[in-house]
């Protein structure tokens, strides 16, 4: 869905973890012919290669393929350099960063999965201690603060590499977090983005950026039926660090609940923005105080 919507043409994509090939033979089949140059599909596992090669087959795609049967990172290490990568791993994504960095071209996209989301969302603390150099928080806005800590380690590994990685669409869902960012070369452009990292009340370091281009949540949006995607649309639009839980609040301060949409028209009342998260239900994104959103509830 984002490379439908974003400008970058005549694109070499390489994936390193392909396993049965699919994601990049939906790039082939749904995407322009002007976007892709080349797809490199590669994994480490034979049967996977086999299986790759099998769907393509069945899909009837014979030109700009390339099928691996290498270690991830030797793959990315080996080629010259790719406009889109993506680290999709079971686990945490991070022995597969350096390298992807690494061969990340010029105004190129990584994306990046996560999908031990109890060590970013603070059930094991140690963990992300060891594997993100950041402190995580077990509380109600949990799964934005670990997407934002993913998002500080992956830019880290970028600085190192005198790379800009800005995230363009980011979220989390299920049991993953994904990022997408955009590579802009250059010392002076990685230093804005260490800049951009802090705490969020006592958890971090992490990044305090936005998570997501508000043109490119736009356009994805427009593409599809899907709520999740109107909801991110909606939220792109305001642009604060963290949200709302209002079960959390109304307990805390000994409230009955009130319907979402009735508290966001109220607080756009009072000349706020407001919208859903799609971090967690019966929440809401807004640049209005806790105060003044308490003494909504209270009303």
């Amino acid at each position: 869905m984002l490379l439908s919507v974003i400008e970058n043409k005549n694109m070499q994509i390489g994936l390193p973890l392909s396993a049965t090939g699919i994601r990049g033979i939906r790039f082939l089949k749904e995407l322009s012919k002007s976007k892709i140059k080349i797809v490199k599909f590669n994994d480490a596992d034979k049967n996977s290669v086999k299986i790759i090669k099998q769907n393509l087959k069945l899909n009837k795609i014979k030109s700009k393929v390339e099928v691996n049967n290498k270690d991830a990172n030797l793959f990315m290490l080996e080629n010259p350099g790719f406009d889109y990568i993506d680290i999709d791993p079971y686990g945490s994504p991070n022995p597969f960063l350096d390298s992807a960095v690494k061969r990340l071209a010029r105004n190129g996209i990584l994306a990046v999965t996560a999908t031990d989301t109890g060590c970013l969302a603070g059930t094991f603390v140690n963990a992300c201690l060891r594997k993100y150099w950041a402190m995580p928080a077990r509380d109600e806005i949990m799964h934005e603060t670990g997407l934002r800590i993913l998002i500080r380690k992956v830019q880290l590994i970028g600085a190192d590499h005198d790379k800009a990685l800005i995230p363009i669409f980011s979220y989390f869902k299920d049991h993953y977090f994904r990022v997408f960012f955009r590579c802009e070369k250059g010392k002076q452009k990685a230093d804005e983005i260490i800049k951009q990292h802090g705490m969020l009340n006592k958890a971090g370091p992490l990044w305090l950026g936005n998570l997501f281009d508000t043109k490119i949540a736009s356009k994805i949006a427009k593409k599809s039926d899907e709520k999740f995607l109107k909801i991110i649309e909606k939220e792109s639009k305001i642009p604060v660090v963290g949200f709302y839980s209002i079960p959390h609040l109304c307990k805390k301060n000994n409230l009955k609940m009130i319907k979402q949409k009735e508290i966001i028209n109220k607080i756009k009342k009072k000349g706020y923005e407001a919208a859903e998260t799609h971090f967690a239900s019966n929440s809401i994104r807004s640049d209005i105080n806790e105060k003044e959103l308490i003494n909504i509830l209270k009303k």
